[in-house]
């Protein structure tokens, strides 16, 4: 994955979390990155939120308009931040394991 002006290196771990987790832990764990992420007031992520908390991503170089694609990126609904089905679909879609391996993991999710 390239971000405008920074070459960031992507190590997929996404399967073999699934597979270490189950399907039901691996989400509480999507959902415990968001809630790290998020504006705690507005329960989304927000351009604020996202730079405030940049740090734990390891990415605190990055410029305002590379947060401002981050976000673009992931807010389906156009209204500026990240809700948490919006950061679940983002993880999803930037892992191309997962993505290989989303019909089985559709089909784990709703067999439980």
């Amino acid at each position: 994955m390239a971000l405008i002006g920074h070459a960031v290196e992507f190590q997929d771990y996404f399967p073999s979390m699934m597979e270490r987790l189950g399907t039901e832990g691996f989400l509480l764990e999507l959902c415990s990155g968001f809630r790290l992420l998020m504006d705690g007031d507005k329960g989304l992520i927000t351009f604020e939120s996202l730079k405030r908390n940049i740090v734990l991503l390891g990415l605190q170089d990055m410029r305002d308009d590379e947060l401002v694609c981050m976000l673009m990126e992931g807010d389906l609904d156009g209204d500026g931040a990240i809700n948490q089905m919006e950061f679940c679909i983002l993880m999803f879609r930037l892992s191309p394991g997962m993505m290989d391996g989303s019909k089985q993991w559709v089909e784990e999710l709703y067999a439980n």
